[in-house]
């Protein structure tokens, strides 16, 4: 039962990590979108999540005949995310416009890459039921997302805030999840 307790507990930090900037961004599409499409547009959002945690399980089981330790080497993905968001923390973050359901699909596919960097070797250095643990984490978390994401969306002050400050977090994030991975991993 510890085991499973602790892939729970990584596949919440392996979530929050790689979903804390998409956060506010998606509240701030929200809260530019009319409350009417919300609901399609966060189904949008959960299908493209969902998209991406099924290529990241392909991905590590794909990756079942590579020795764990070596997959650990894949750290080196949120590493380098992490050097880009600290060269880019200061930018300003982008306007946001409304986008419908297909738009919001496809831009969480596209701007995953992230996502399955980081969920693909952390599959990989679990069982099947430690990944099936995993998985309902990020159902259960990716549900949190979109619902508190709506609610957030109606506080425009909070949203922007979070869209101006999260880009100082997140190469933080970022290197705590390469060491994550190369522990799970037994890289280290």
């Amino acid at each position: 039962m510890h085991a499973l307790s602790g892939d729970v507990l990584v596949a919440a930090l392996a979530y929050v990590g790689t979903m804390v900037d998409d956060y506010f961004a998606f509240a701030a599409q929200l809260a530019v979108t009319p409350a009417a499409r919300h609901r399609r547009v966060a189904w949008a959002q959960v299908l493209g999540v969902g998209a991406l945690v099924g290529i990241a399980a392909a991905v590590g089981s794909a990756l079942s005949a590579v020795p764990l330790r070596l997959v650990g080497v894949l750290a080196i993905a949120p590493f380098a995310l992490a050097v880009h968001a600290w060269r880019r923390r200061d930018e300003p973050s982008r306007e946001q416009h409304r986008r419908g359901a297909a738009t919001t699909f496809l831009a969480t596919l596209a701007l995953g890459g992230d996502n399955v960097a980081v969920w693909t070797p952390l599959l990989r250095a679990t069982g099947v039921i430690g990944a099936l643990a995993m998985l309902a984490t990020f159902a259960v978390l990716e549900f949190a997302f979109v619902t508190s994401a709506q609610a957030l969306a109606a506080r425009a002050s909070v949203v922007a805030w979070g869209a101006r400050h999260s880009s100082r977090l997140v190469p933080i994030v970022y290197g705590a999840l390469g060491v994550l991975i190369l522990f799970e991993c037994h890289t280290l």
